[in-house]
């Protein structure tokens, strides 16, 4: 707690820390400032208390046009999918009509003598 502490008032770097204090790794300071720390969280809402309105607008206008360029891809995508679907019904108008190979279902199938029986409705 007090490696991290020094560390947060800027009193010690982490090289420094690890010269005083005998610590080996780099990593383990790190670690230690993530979970003990405050120093990265109060950074962060003062962060994003403090954006400006021009770097709204920039953010806003970023992520407008990043927006509008997926919206081209999706549109490229539906177009490309709605042609596929209109080549697979010709495909299959062929094989019907030309080669008289039966591929749709019929819409409604009708009722079987036994349901008509048992009274169930279709």
């Amino acid at each position: 707690m007090q490696v991290v502490h020094e560390v947060e008032l800027g009193e010690l770097s982490i090289k420094g820390a690890l010269r005083k204090y005998g610590i080996q790794s780099h990593g383990t300071v790190l670690n230690w400032i993530r979970r003990f720390g405050t120093f990265g969280r109060e950074l962060q809402v003062k962060f994003t208390m403090e954006t400006s309105p021009e770097q709204k607008l920039f953010e806003l206008e970023a992520k407008v046009r990043l927006l509008e360029r997926q919206k081209e891809s999706l549109e490229r995508q539906l177009k490309f999918q709605q042609d596929k679907a209109i080549m697979f019904d010709m495909m299959i108008d062929i094989a019907e009509n030309v080669l008289n190979i039966p591929v749709r279902k019929k819409s409604v199938p009708e009722a079987s003598n036994a349901s008509k029986r048992k009274g169930v409705k279709p």
